[in-house]
């Protein structure tokens, strides 16, 4: 309700052009709040109240909003106007912005954009997408080791307003190579004619450029950092990533394996981030981008189901309380085998779970679902006494028991596999294991009641 109320009041500018109302907002209300606030307004409202802003709280509730309001504003924006913002803004943040801008708007803005900032954004352009690189920003405080700490305190003041981040500060040697680390809070409270040589950690926990974001994250979360280095091929620092933009890139990760379990592509046909986190600015032609792969596949791979039904369909037709069950059994088994690829796809994403770990996993996911099969068997046992009478509960619960365990077993092996083959385990979406589960539980069902029955 909050930014309700604030786009009220932003209403009241744009009919008003009275300045003092942006000055009250601005000194009673967050920048995220400010943001979201904005959403609602036409992109040329938006521009007029941004430009009303003094440039520093500008390019914070600018930076607030997702990446598909980001270029839709900029567009808006006249080109000077749009080459001061983009000046002002974090690194990493400026990158982002204009590798989405069309070639045409970023040549018109470009002569008004300084030289060395035309090359930093090259640079962190030219990382791979779902890298390290492609995710650092370069605003980040280095110092060199032979200074004294009063000499670091003075740089630190003289930078901090510039940088992203001060609470660490990284020690080079003149190579730009990576030497040692220490914390603000260590600057701080040294004798200061210690030289920095002789009170940082130089056994700093660093990131490649083109590693996977995904160990960026896990290392920020394992070793509890506030900022990440990241180094090239020659161990020179070359930027960081911050532990807010840690938690930006596990929420897109999560998103993606929430995707990926459900059968949904993004990866596949480069969906950007922001369509992800955001799915309501997302077109038609995208989502249906998204999910038509694997629901195609699963068209097919349901025709198996069909097949089996088709080969006992003589043992139907003479039992038909047999179909009855039939819903019943093989989702149960598709349910069991989710449950189990949900748990492994964590596991194996957070580290928790490696390859060699497979047989142990398998020996207890068996108990596990041999303990649920035989739990479901019995509430199932009863349905099928009074529907067919003790031949069709037998088979209606040694099936359930076997179906559960079977269906449990490839929910978690099929992620196991996945990633020996050096593909995302996520990509053992909940529909995949439930059409596996479905044809094997189509099987196992009526070749126990085949067997029970006496059916030839």
């Amino acid at each position: 309700m909050k930014h309700i109320k604030l786009a009220l009041f932003l209403q009241k500018f744009l009919h008003t052009s009275d300045a003092l109302i942006i000055s009250e907002l601005l000194n009673t209300a967050h920048d995220a709040d400010l943001a979201d606030a904005l959403v609602v307004f036409n992109h040329t409202d938006v521009v007029r109240i941004l430009l009303t802003i003094p440039l520093t709280r500008r390019v914070s509730i600018f930076e607030h909003f997702n990446h598909h309001m980001q270029t839709a504003v900029a567009m808006a924006m006249q080109p000077d106007a749009l080459a001061k913002l983009i000046a002002a803004m974090a690194h990493d943040e400026r990158a982002d912005l204009y590798n989405q801008l069309p070639e045409a708007l970023k040549r018109q803005i470009k002569p008004n954009i300084a030289a060395d900032e035309v090359k930093d954004i090259t640079h962190l352009s030219s990382y791979p997408e779902g890298t390290a690189g492609a995710n650092m920003t370069s605003d980040f405080l280095y110092i060199r080791a032979d200074i004294t700490a009063t000499e670091a305190i003075d740089l630190t003041r003289r930078y901090a307003s510039k940088k992203e981040t001060i609470y660490y500060i990284y020690v080079i040697d003149a190579d730009k190579k990576l030497l040692g680390v220490l914390s603000l809070r260590d600057l701080l409270l040294t004798d200061e004619q210690n030289r920095i040589q002789d009170i940082m950690r130089t056994n700093v926990i660093s990131s490649h450029a083109n590693d996977k974001q995904a160990s960026v994250v896990q290392k920020i979360a394992r070793y509890d950092l506030l900022s990440l280095p990241i180094i090239d091929n020659q161990a020179r620092l070359i930027g960081i990533i911050t532990a807010d933009d840690a938690l930006d890139l596990q929420a897109a990760q999560s998103t993606q394996t929430l995707y990926k379990t459900g059968g949904i592509e993004a990866a596949r046909f480069e969906i950007p981030t922001s369509m992800l986190t955001n799915i309501k600015h997302a077109s038609i032609w995208t989502l249906y981008r998204m999910r038509v792969v694997w629901l195609v596949i699963l068209v097919f791979g349901n025709v198996f189901s069909g097949a089996g039904i088709a080969h006992f369909e003589d043992m139907i037709s003479s039992y038909v309380v047999l179909v009855f069950f039939l819903p019943l059994l093989i989702d149960s088994g598709g349910n069991a085998g989710s449950q189990a690829a949900t748990l492994m796809v964590r596991g194996l994403a957070t580290g928790e779970v490696v390859l060699k770990d497979w047989g142990k996993m398998v020996t207890k996911e068996v108990l596990v679902a041999a303990a649920l099969g035989f739990s479901m068997a019995l509430a199932v046992a009863l349905v099928g006494f009074v529907r067919g009478g003790p031949e069709i509960a037998l088979v209606v619960a040694s099936s359930m028991v076997l179906i559960v365990i079977v269906g449990s077993v490839i929910g978690l092996c099929l992620p196991f596999a996945l990633s020996k083959l050096n593909f995302d385990p996520a990509t053992a979406s909940a529909p995949l294991i439930t059409s596996i589960a479905d044809a094997v539980g189509v099987l196992i069902y009526f070749s126990i009641a085949s067997q029970v029955l006496s059916f030839n």
